[in-house]
């Protein structure tokens, strides 16, 4: 919904399940209760924890099924890539905030979602509830039209263009934004698919950690990326950062090891940002494998800690989370096997 919206057409995220399998049977302390997170049916990840709620909010309140948690997220990427700020959120058009509503269009479809006394397109949970309001209705029209194709896809062409736009041309406009917008959000809609239950067990810091980390399964990885507010592009230095050859870090948005492990802790503990620092900075709480609670950080070294290039989170029952290398997301994996035996130097409790 960017430079085509119209104002005037306004008033018309197998594997990830044994995963969290597996999480279901984190260790807790004492009798602490386990906590779920229900996702509504439609699976969603890789997506920011203050994002997740209100994403699986708008679509449960939708009855049209095509709306689901992946689509919305996906949506919400290509429009602002979650950006929430006034400075990376305004486009050229003027459209503003992290579903990009244009002032007219705001004006039809937001409400004040999250009770602050302001309806807000700033606000995230204004503007996705907003945006879930405006596809499912967009979903309605595309399915009464008797227009060819993916209803989605002209859902998702209404929102950008106008549904005076899709009229027009009876189907997806040809023009090429609103083109490139569908396809794109169709194509990356998997990435934003996950499990539809989350448990894990525990309270304090190390579990609130853990599934903090846990909604960003399935972001890339991207050294030197990342940081307490979330992903963001990383750069290369001359070793690390490349796939086949190419630095991929610098137009790859996401985590590295280090940075997932700060950004799941703060901001209640502002750890430091590389590995090799968490180390030094929790090294007084050593902890031996035998001991390992949810939410302790584990290292891997290539000799002394002055060469740790590796650090993970445990995520309990020999399972660590992770950002792994370059090429890969961040996943969750056993510890044995997570990085090179060898090289596990040891492990701290933040």
């Amino acid at each position: 919904m960017k430079v085509l919206i119209r104002v005037v057409a306004a008033s018309i995220a197998l594997f990830l399940v044994a995963i969290i399998g597996l999480m279901a049977m984190v260790l807790a302390d004492g009798d602490a209760e386990a906590t779920e997170i229900s996702d509504g049916g439609g699976g969603l990840r890789g997506v920011p924890a203050e994002f997740r709620p209100w994403i699986l909010k708008a679509s449960k309140a939708c009855k049209e099924p095509e709306l689901t948690p992946a689509l919305l997220a996906a949506q919400l990427y290509r429009e602002s890539k979650f950006e929430t700020s006034k400075e990376k959120a305004t486009s050229p058009a003027g459209a503003q905030g992290p579903a990009q509503f244009m002032p007219g269009t705001w004006a039809m479809w937001g409400r004040d979602a999250d009770g602050n006394g302001e309806t807000s397109p700033w606000d995230i949970g204004d503007a996705v509830m907003a945006q879930g309001r405006m596809m499912c209705s967009l979903l309605k029209q595309a399915k009464s039209s008797g227009y060819a194709g993916d209803v989605r896809a002209l859902a998702l062409a209404g929102y950008n263009a106008g549904w005076d736009a899709v009229q027009d041309a009876q189907g997806v406009p040809h023009f090429k934004e609103t083109q490139d917008y569908v396809k794109i959000i169709l194509s990356t809609m998997p990435k934003f698919k996950g499990p539809g239950l989350v448990q894990i067990s525990g309270s304090g810091d190390g579990p609130n950690a853990v599934r903090k980390a846990a909604t960003r399964v399935g972001t890339p990885y991207s050294y030197g990326g990342g940081g307490p507010q979330g992903p963001s592009t990383g750069f290369c230095d001359g070793r690390n950062g490349y796939l086949n050859g190419r630095c991929a870090a610098t137009s790859t948005v996401g985590f590295d090891c280090s940075s997932l492990v700060q950004y799941a802790y703060w901001p209640d503990l502002k750890l430091p940002r590389t590995a090799a620092a968490q180390y030094g900075a929790t090294s007084n709480h050593a902890v031996s494998r035998q001991d390992l609670k949810v939410g302790d950080l584990l290292f891997w070294s290539h000799g002394d800690s002055g060469s740790i290039y590796h650090v993970a989170m445990y995520a309990g029952d020999g399972n660590v989370l992770q950002a792994p290398r370059t090429g890969k997301n961040v996943d969750i994996a056993p510890l044995t096997s997570a990085m090179p035996a060898a090289d596990y130097y040891g492990a701290t409790r933040p």
